[in-house]
């Protein structure tokens, strides 16, 4: 038996890097999975694919989750079709980097859109029926941007320590219906946005990091996977996964 039976799980952002990897996670570990993705219909398909193959169930869900009415509407559909909702897990993320001088107002708006307003956006959806059924966990990723800040990256920053900060006041008001909101801050991560960093850069951040390495996706994933079936008594708290880049 999987630790998550019966649960209904939802990622968003769960196309490729560590949203793939909490996906098929906590697919393993039995619960029905939505697959949520904006435009990577063929990475979703991959992550849909792999599931299937050790017996899990997935649902792919395409929605624009920086958006009120597709986060609002994907939420509606999951409880419409498996009757509940029991994981949320705010994943989306998108970077913009630029320094504060050349950063425009766009740059400014869809970073926050995608990675800060989409996690209000989906657990304001997702809370009444999670309040209803007396049981919810909700995990919001994060960043060790977010509290440590970091060169070109206010947007990034700003939209993740807003994660942070509203992850603690929903966790206040949610414990009495045994709700538990934690985040996962992760450190630097072998995903597809790291990959993009310069080689040399690569190379100075790792020295920086006294694990002397990156995380990989599936250790943000364990973690994810630790609050979502483990930490009943666990809530309103950032969880560092960074190798000690940041104490």
């Amino acid at each position: 038996m999987g630790k998550l039976d019966g649960k209904v799980a939802v990622v968003t952002g769960a196309s490729r890097g560590i949203g793939r990897s909490i996906a098929i996670m906590l697919a393993k570990e039995g619960a029905k999975t939505v697959i949520n993705f904006n435009s990577s219909v063929g990475s979703a398909q991959e992550v849909a694919d792999e599931i299937a193959a050790f017996g899990g169930t997935a649902m792919l869900m395409q929605a624009d989750v920086a958006k009120s009415e597709d986060a609002r509407a994907m939420i509606k559909k999951v409880v419409e079709t498996w009757g509940r909702i029991d994981v949320l897990v705010n994943n989306a993320g998108i970077t913009r980097d630029r320094t504060m001088r050349k950063l425009t107002d766009d740059d400014w708006l869809s970073v926050i859109n995608t990675n800060l307003n989409s996690v209000y956006w989906c657990t304001s959806a997702a809370m009444p029926f999670m309040i209803e059924q007396k049981y919810g966990r909700i995990i919001n990723i994060s960043s060790y941007v977010g509290q440590a800040g970091n060169f070109g990256q206010a947007n990034y920053a700003a939209s993740k320590g807003g994660i942070i900060a509203f992850t603690k006041t929903a966790a206040i008001e949610f414990a009495k219906y045994n709700i538990t909101v934690n985040s996962l801050a992760p450190g630097f991560t072998l995903t597809d946005m790291l990959s993009k960093v310069a080689e040399n850069v690569q190379e100075q951040i790792k020295s920086k990091i006294p694990m002397g390495r990156f995380g990989l996706p599936e250790e943000m994933a364990k973690a994810v996977l630790f609050l979502a079936a483990d930490a009943d008594y666990i809530t309103g708290q950032q969880i560092n996964v960074n190798g000690g880049v940041f104490m």
